[in-house]
């Protein structure tokens, strides 16, 4: 390869052309352009649906929990608390034990339900 890059640049050297080899800052950018435009092969994760109520009375408090998965996968799960707790309490206390489901089943995104306008609004910043 060398020899010929030597008769090549003296053939070329009559019309005033010169080789300069391609320094690593012109690779890297080269690398950097053809990185930047190739499209991303990664799938989006498949989202979960997670559906929580909770609720409290004097005898005690508890939450029910559907998660919904990719393939048809629900998985039913229905709470007692052993502490006592307010609606608003069992409501929190039901999302956190969904989305830890959630996150043992492998989930990575997850859609969250429920009809405690609280907590809704408290997670989604608009209270």
């Amino acid at each position: 390869l060398a020899g010929r890059m030597i008769a090549w640049s003296i053939e070329l050297s009559e019309f005033e052309i010169r080789y300069e080899s391609r320094g690593p800052l012109k690779a890297q950018c080269l690398a950097d352009f053809v990185a930047e435009l190739t499209p991303a092969t990664t799938e989006e994760p498949q989202a979960w649906t997670l559906h929580v109520d909770g609720s409290s009375n004097s005898k005690g408090g508890g939450a029910g929990i559907i998660l919904e998965g990719p393939n048809q996968i629900t998985v039913e799960q229905s709470l007692k608390f052993g502490f006592k707790a307010t609606n608003n309490q069992a409501e929190y206390e039901a999302l956190l034990a969904g989305l830890r489901l959630a996150r043992d089943l492998g989930a990575r995104r997850v859609s969250c339900n429920s009809d405690s306008k609280l907590m809704v609004e408290q997670l989604s910043g608009t209270y």
